[in-house]
């Protein structure tokens, strides 16, 4: 049977830590636990039944309860699928954010992590240039560093 969890939001990563050296102690018929991808707040557990789950998570920090009905895995599946998508982000990008906080600001892409899906920005209009992380959701790229600036003036009337 296939539960799903209710944790703390960005403590998933901990809670199943905690979970599987729990199940591993106890020996517990959890076959097993899951942080689906891009989904914040909840971890799939596969277990015998009810019991095992509960008795999994029990008294444990960042996980707050189990939901009522067992999930089915037609209702997983699509969380389970990772779909590879192409980044479409460079370093010497010129970014926007779109996320708080400071949302509006531009910045230029110093550094770009694949695997953590973040980037290393500056913010163009600082005074003083500070490096900052954020995940690649968080910005959208407004401006390519090989595109240079915008051509003004130019005409082809003739």
């Amino acid at each position: 049977m296939i539960f799903v969890l209710k944790v703390t939001t960005n403590k998933e990563e901990q809670a199943v830590d905690l979970i599987a050296r729990r199940v591993e102690s106890k020996g517990l018929k959890i076959y097993s636990v899951i942080r689906p991808h891009g989904l914040r707040g909840y971890i799939v557990v596969e277990a015998e039944n009810r019991k095992e789950a509960e008795e999994a998570f029990k008294n444990l920090p960042y996980v707050k309860n189990l939901l009522k009905n067992p999930a089915g895995f037609d209702e997983i599946k699509h969380m389970l699928e990772t779909s590879v998508e192409e980044m479409n982000i460079e370093k010497g990008d010129i970014v926007e954010i779109i996320a708080e906080p400071l949302k509006r600001e531009k910045a230029r892409v110093v550094r770009i992590n694949k695997a953590k899906e973040e980037v290393v920005i500056e913010l163009l209009e600082a005074a003083v240039s500070i490096p900052i992380t954020r995940k690649i959701d968080d910005v959208r790229v407004i401006r390519r560093e090989a595109d240079g600036p915008e051509k003004e003036g130019s005409d082809d009337f003739n």
